[in-house]
């Protein structure tokens, strides 16, 4: 049976090793389903011919927890809806949260430092949970995270961050919120002087091309998908990048040297020096090859198509994953080796003609990939400065294959405080 789980991996890794880069199999339901992990036929599925599929199999865990929101949605919904937010994730906007990016990073900065001194050990995994949940909340809510959210002390999204199942407890959990955040979404309607910027601001002066805007229902499930996909991504991918800075001593050195020069100081970061953290780029890239978010997309065929060797009937379930083609060994030499070189200015492939497709690719590609990075490589370039970090144990994290890929167990590492220049 094909799920969401390591089984499902095990199998698709098996079908590939022995037939090649595109499956055709049968389900036990007796759907036909075709496993693809041939580059050219993905960007052809995900680019080209987006339009003759919808979302696949396993988006029904998706759609308890975040709705119908623009991660599930489909077709005339989900054309609406991308057109409504995109302008939120634009350049310009982004830009004008890199504060708030360097704030939140410095005040781990502040509690590392603590640590560091002590000779204490860093739950790196819990970490960049914390650090990736209150940055995005802070760029939805605004002002309104620690007048309203934060209005008691406690956050009541903190259980997102400290429990990486996505089950039917953490739905009702979600659903709980309704009442809080459908009075913040009131009382910022209400409100006629709103002279601050966050992405809530945004989401409800967004219309479409009737001149609509959101109902409160379907604010309520954008607003979620944007939060529990926005921080989930940054802080998956911010718990590998630490381990693997800590396992490679010249990554770590380049890193660190880059950050010196091109930031300083945190009052001279902008989008400029952000920018030439091409080195952070490139190792972020390829910690996202190694560990794709989202480790398997599924597609399902609305109508017959015949791009590829199978002609896929409508109904047939697609099988996508990230996980597998970057680690197969007709694109990516010696996969299993971390590399940031191989997204360097000498790589081999072109950025719009890679094998690789960590955010997905086409009209459906994640509107907040520029965010993530962004605020990957301040945190990174800020604080690769005042902490060397090494691994707390050799062992190798295993992976949990969930609706994102985490480490099964948390991942401790040493903090040393660096002399500073």
């Amino acid at each position: 049976m094909l799920g969401i789980d390591a089984d499902t991996l095990a199998l698709l890794q098996d079908l590939q090793s022995q037939y090649g880069n595109v499956v055709g199999l049968e389900k036990e339901n007796g759907r036909q389903a075709v496993f693809i992990n041939d580059a050219a036929e993905v960007r052809q599925l995900l680019v080209k011919h987006h339009s003759k599929y919808r979302k696949g199999p396993g988006f029904e865990r998706v759609k308890m927890l975040l709705g119908n929101g623009l991660i599930v949605s489909d077709g005339d919904i989900w054309r609406r809806s991308r057109t409504m937010i995109q302008p939120a994730f634009s350049k310009k906007n982004v830009h004008r949260l890199i504060t708030l990016m360097i704030d939140c990073t410095q005040k781990r900065a502040t509690a590392w430092e603590e640590i560091a001194k002590a000779g204490g050990k860093l739950n790196i995994t819990q970490e960049m949970s914390d650090f990736g949940l209150e940055l995005i909340l802070r760029t939805v809510f605004g002002p309104d995270y620690e007048r309203r959210v934060m209005q008691d002390g406690k956050n009541p999204f903190a259980f997102l961050s400290r429990d990486s199942k996505r089950d039917l407890r953490v739905v009702m959990q979600l659903r709980e919120l309704r009442e809080l955040l459908l009075s913040i979404i009131a009382e910022r309607r209400a409100a006629d002087d709103v002279d601050h910027f966050d992405f809530l601001t945004i989401y409800l002066s967004a219309t479409d091309k009737s001149g609509n805007g959101f109902t409160d229902d379907e604010l309520l499930d954008e607003l979620m998908t944007l939060i529990v996909a926005g921080y989930e991504t940054s802080a998956g991918t911010l718990n590998w990048a630490w381990y693997l800075i800590a396992r490679n001593a010249d990554a770590e050195e380049k890193l660190l040297q880059e950050a010196r020069q091109q930031l300083p100081e945190p009052t001279l970061i902008d989008k400029e020096s952000l920018a030439d953290m091409v080195y952070a780029q490139a190792l972020l890239e390829e910690t996202l090859r190694l560990y794709p978010p989202v480790w398997l997309f599924t597609r399902r065929a609305e109508q017959d198509d015949g791009f590829t060797d199978f002609d896929l009937r409508a109904g047939t379930d697609i099988y996508l994953s990230p996980y597998i083609l970057h680690r197969t060994k007709e694109y990516w030499p010696d996969p299993d080796r971390f590399d940031p070189d191989r997204f360097g200015p000498d790589s081999e492939y072109k950025k719009g003609d890679r094998p690789y497709f960590p955010f997905s690719l086409g009209p459906r590609r994640c509107l907040g990939e520029y965010f993530s990075f962004l605020e990957m490589k301040v945190h990174l370039g800020l604080l690769i400065q005042k902490f060397h970090m090494t691994l707390a144990t050799n062992v190798e994290p295993e992976l949990e294959l969930g609706i994102n890929l985490r480490t099964r167990d948390d991942i401790f590492l040493l903090p040393n405080l660096r002399e500073q220049q």
